[in-house]
């Protein structure tokens, strides 16, 4: 299989764009045919966490596909993906805000200390948004290797919402048992990353004894 060119990657993007639109088109289709069911904002709220989740886990696949297939510019798809699943992850959140907790942000600070499971999601949200934020070409030239290491925290971001997923389900695990498979397949195949920051942690811990 040759490598893709340029023109590939950006006809891949639009499709990206499309199916964005799509999805965001088909929410608001379900919403105005009243067909969520008997609670309607706790069905918006899952599918909005929901689209971000599987945004975000597409985006971890595009490092094991561009380099089992050889596509480097793959890559570029990365942010694109990275971007819109935290755009999900903010309408999740003001969704949430809004139709559950009528924008009383004290209480929201209340249930994210209260409840674990929102606890998790906050985290998870806090680290794409700053992912978001240092995605942009200026600040990730100033950042240099810096934003290396803090664009790993990806890994994190997709363990959290994934816990917080499964947590959020009152019934009905199988959905939050494959997300957990998926995520942890896409983890494994970073296995030598984190052998090496196990190994030079160990080594820390050496020195320090």
């Amino acid at each position: 299989m040759g490598k893709l060119p340029p023109v590939a990657i950006t006809l891949i993007k639009i499709i990206i764009h499309l199916a964005s639109l799509s999805v965001l088109m088909y929410f608001y289709l379900l919403i105005d045919s009243g067909r969520l069911g008997a609670d309607p904002v706790k069905e918006m709220i899952h599918f909005l966490g929901k689209t971000a989740l599987n945004y975000l886990l597409l985006t971890l696949m595009i490092t094991p596909l561009s380099k089992r297939f050889k596509q480097p510019l793959l890559g570029r798809l990365r942010r694109l993906l990275g971007l819109y699943s935290f755009f999900w992850l903010c309408l999740h959140v003001i969704v949430f805000i809004w139709l559950e907790l009528n924008w009383e942000l004290f209480l929201l600070f209340e249930e994210v200390i209260k409840r674990p499971y929102l606890t998790l999601g906050m985290f998870a949200w806090t680290i794409l948004l700053l992912l978001s934020i240092t995605s942009i070409n200026a600040i990730r030239r100033k950042m240099k290797q810096a934003w290396f290491s803090l664009h790993r925290w990806v890994y994190v971001a997709v363990l959290l919402g994934t816990i917080h997923y499964y947590w959020s389900v009152k019934s009905g695990l199988t959905e939050p048992i494959i997300y957990f498979i998926i995520c942890f397949i896409l983890l494994r195949e970073r296995s030598s990353y984190f052998k090496l920051k196990l190994n030079n942690l160990l080594k820390r811990v050496k020195k320090a004894s």
